[in-house]
């Protein structure tokens, strides 16, 4: 017997259609790549998301078509989001930091009949077409600029195209199933790998992330998503947020912390989102500038483990709860995210913020498992200290990648994330590592996150990575790669002792090596491929 309930399919259309009928007057906030500021609103979101939909059925597309955009966070990049999936075509976001022959692949690869971008990816956009097999149509998300058509004659301009059009347009109704959008892993080893993500997993997740056991997002917040567009669909907030209905800041390419600072104070951003590298950024303009950061009440991070020391500056300094998150692009992201239990609330600062180190609890609709390391689906202790494969499963979890008829999971149904991690009773995850920055040395497993943490805590430290370096003896051994903060004295031997008392003696690093900068990707994550290639063999020199 079925269930006597109207039946609707979960379709991102519902949800930019939920934001202009009951919050068209919520805004949108917009900093162009020129630094000028949009003020618009979910109802404009709305009609033009419908003009531009109308645009791309004057293009002769096929159902399923994928549509590339190369663009930061702003309005005209949202208004294409929605009315690229929502006419049932899919939205290929594409990270403009990779390097152009990855650029090339995907474009390629995803066989992408159109590309929007932002003007100031223009140079990157020419430098590549020659190479690209399938583009029909190159779209500027900007006003008309007769500069950029004398040396680009075959371009469109976004907002000359939408104003031909009307806001009249009948969303098709879809299968929930149907593709929406299209995420390419960073490809750090090897070509990246296509992640298509269904409407059906989209809207869930936007689900699972506005809970509060999750993000917390509503109506009353003021959400400014610093991870890119291009990064996992921003961590999948733009949904959310039409979801719910919120203010939204989108802080477009200024993620200097001058910038950030500048926009939060300014537009009164309650809830922010990016990675820790950003948020180090954040502080440091803040305390220059003497701002409190006064409305910011939370912010998200994710991307890699956020340092304890940041999270007490958040605390301590700005009244801001700062949520660990964790996710990947295979995942949606979101797997997790770290909100108090009712049997936390009486807990000392001290042990609140042991419980605000680990990446969370993952929401209804997720489960997560550790596996013996030996045996990939053999589960282990949820004890909080025996560490495995973290692997999961749920409703918006990836399947196979885009073009590969294999499965991505295991025998018996799981995806195995390539972190190394425990789980307590209550379900909060602690990432050790990922697999392949652990430190394997005599025999014995050092973490890099663990050491990274504890030299982010040093006063005179801006910025710390960690890798293995070959050992003539130990096969591997720990040195620690790091930024001074600016005009302090600071040597090798005072990191090394502020080491002693915090960890096991053979877990201190070998060596320190200062740098000026530690290579990061487009999305903030620092890139330990590079610096071990760099500087792998530095024992073995010496």
């Amino acid at each position: 017997m079925l269930g006597n309930m109207m039946f609707k399919p979960l379709l991102i259309s519902s949800m930019i259609e939920h934001a202009g009928r009951y919050h068209a007057d919520s805004l949108v906030i917009s900093k162009n790549t020129d630094t000028t500021i949009t003020e618009t609103t979910w109802g404009k979101v709305h009609e033009n998301s419908k003009r531009f939909a109308n645009v791309l059925a004057s293009f002769g597309l096929n159902f399923s078509d994928r549509i590339a955009t190369i663009a930061w966070n702003n309005h005209r990049h949202l208004e294409s989001w929605y009315a690229i999936s929502g006419s049932g075509y899919v939205c290929h976001t594409i990270n403009p930091r990779l390097f152009p022959e990855q650029l090339i692949f995907i474009i390629n690869d995803a066989s992408d009949r159109v590309i929007l971008f932002d003007k100031t990816f223009l140079p990157l956009v020419k430098a590549v077409k020659p190479l690209l097999k399938s583009v029909e149509h190159y779209i500027c998300l900007d006003a008309v600029d007769e500069a950029i058509s004398q040396d680009f004659p075959e371009i469109k301009f976004y907002d000359e195209l939408i104003a031909q059009q009307n806001a009249n347009f009948d969303w098709p109704e879809l299968d929930e199933l149907s593709a929406s959008s299209l995420c390419y892993t960073s490809g750090t080893t090897g070509n990246p790998k296509g992640v298509l993500y269904s409407h059906r997993s989209t809207v869930l997740h936007s689900y699972a992330i506005s809970m509060p056991d999750s993000l917390n997002v509503s109506a009353r917040d003021i959400m400014m998503p610093v991870v890119p567009m291009f990064h996992v669909n921003a961590w999948g907030t733009p949904y959310a947020a039409a979801m719910v209905g919120c203010t939204l800041v989108l802080p477009g390419p200024g993620l200097d912390g001058a910038s950030l600072t500048q926009m939060i104070d300014q537009y009164q951003v309650s809830v922010a989102l990016g990675v820790p590298t950003i948020w180090q950024g954040l502080i440091n303009a803040a305390q220059q500038a003497g701002s409190k950061l006064e409305s910011l009440t939370r912010n998200v991070v994710g991307g890699s483990a956020c340092p304890p020391a940041m999270l007490k500056v958040f605390k301590e300094q700005f009244g801001c709860e700062t949520i660990h998150a964790w996710g990947m692009t295979e995942t949606s992201p979101l797997g997790s995210a770290n909100q108090f239990k009712a049997k936390h609330q009486h807990l000392s600062d001290e042990e609140k913020l042991q419980v605000r180190l680990s990446q969370g609890r993952p929401p209804f609709g997720v489960d997560l498992r550790i596996t013996d390391e030996e045996n990939g689906t053999n589960e282990v202790t949820r004890d909080g200290e025996t560490t495995g494969n973290l692997q999961i499963q749920g409703h918006w979890i990836i399947n196979n990648y885009f073009g590969k008829t294999e499965s991505a999971l295991t025998s018996d149904g799981w995806f195995d994330t390539g972190d190394i991690a425990t789980l307590n009773e209550d379900g909060f995850l602690k990432i050790s590592d990922r697999s392949k920055d652990l430190i394997k040395s005599g025999g014995e497993w050092i973490s890099s996150v663990d050491l990274e943490n504890l030299a982010m805590g040093h006063p005179k430290i801006a910025m710390a990575a960690v890798i293995a370096a070959t050992h003539p003896k130990w096969d591997e051994r720990p040195i620690l790669i790091a930024i001074k903060k600016p005009d302090v004295d600071l040597s090798d031997t005072e990191i090394l002792d502020y080491y002693a008392d915090k960890v096991a003696k053979w877990q201190v690093p070998d060596k320190v090596i200062f740098v000026d900068a530690i290579p990061l990707s487009g999305t903030g994550k620092m890139l330990k491929k590079d610096l071990r290639e760099q500087f792998g063999s530095v024992l073995m020199d010496s």
